[in-house]
């Protein structure tokens, strides 16, 4: 990935990575204990680090433990020390990108303006397709091939966290502060434009000869996202069947 122009500001999606794992309270057991677990946690991010890399391009089958540790410039024996399998790392990267992702939806004030809350959460999640390509892609591919490693997670804390979310649009809905719209279907359009510039980077740049590392491309793709989906959540804006429409 290009790098930004140097006078640009750091995004929010930006200042999140890379993602340190660090404990911030001393444990019971004093602080030389709390610096290992600090070390501990520091170095199994730099292994998931290696492996979403690996993971990305090839896939879980695709992919050895020697090459994660040689990627995260560890010795096999002590990559087993920090987890117990190829397996174990693979979802340990899925779990990671995934709490990256909600975040943004779990923080969806329901008191705050819709028209902007909807906007930031798009915002912020162009942001994270340009930022990190990489995670969205191997999410991608585990959805596709029917989430066999992650879909107990996907049934239970993110069903929870979009249900609770959904809940939030619905009253916004209810309330007449944007438009009647099927709150999971609005979640699911957000996901599927936003990271559509990630999944499928190799089909925008054979079309239109542009990337998101194009800021000027990044700006006009971000502004005409959020003026098809904010267009049609404006209040009294229904959208309408097509016609021959059941």
């Amino acid at each position: 990935m290009t790098s930004e122009n140097a006078n640009s500001k750091p995004s929010p999606a930006r200042r999140l990575k890379p993602r340190a794992e660090i404990i911030d309270n001393e444990s019971a057991a004093g602080p030389e204990t709390s610096r290992q677990q600090r070390r501990f946690l520091a170095r199994k991010a730099v292994i998931l680090d290696a492996a979403l890399s690996l993971f990305s391009q090839s896939g879980l089958h695709g992919v050895s433990t020697e090459q994660i540790a040689e990627a995260a410039d560890v010795s096999k024996t002590n990559l087993f020390y920090y987890f117990s399998s190829k397996e174990e790392i693979y979802v340990g990267v899925l779990k990671r990108l995934l709490s990256d992702w909600l975040a943004p939806l779990d923080a969806l004030d329901p008191e705050a303006d819709p028209i902007q809350a909807i906007g930031d959460y798009v915002r912020l999640k162009m942001e994270m397709s340009r930022a990190d390509p990489r995670s969205s892609r191997l999410f991608c591919l585990e959805i596709v091939q029917g989430a066999p490693m992650i879909g107990d997670e996907l049934r239970t804390s993110l069903k929870t966290l979009v249900d609770r979310k959904a809940a939030v649009i619905r009253r916004w809905s209810e309330d007449g502060k944007i438009a009647s719209v099927d709150p999971h279907h609005l979640i699911y359009a957000i996901w599927a434009t936003t990271q559509h510039y990630a999944d499928f980077s190799a089909q925008i740049a054979a079309i239109s000869g542009r990337t998101l590392d194009d800021e000027l491309f990044f700006r006009e793709a971000t502004e005409n996202v959020l003026r098809v989906i904010l267009g049609a959540l404006s209040t009294g804006v229904e959208a309408k069947p097509s016609k021959g429409a059941a």
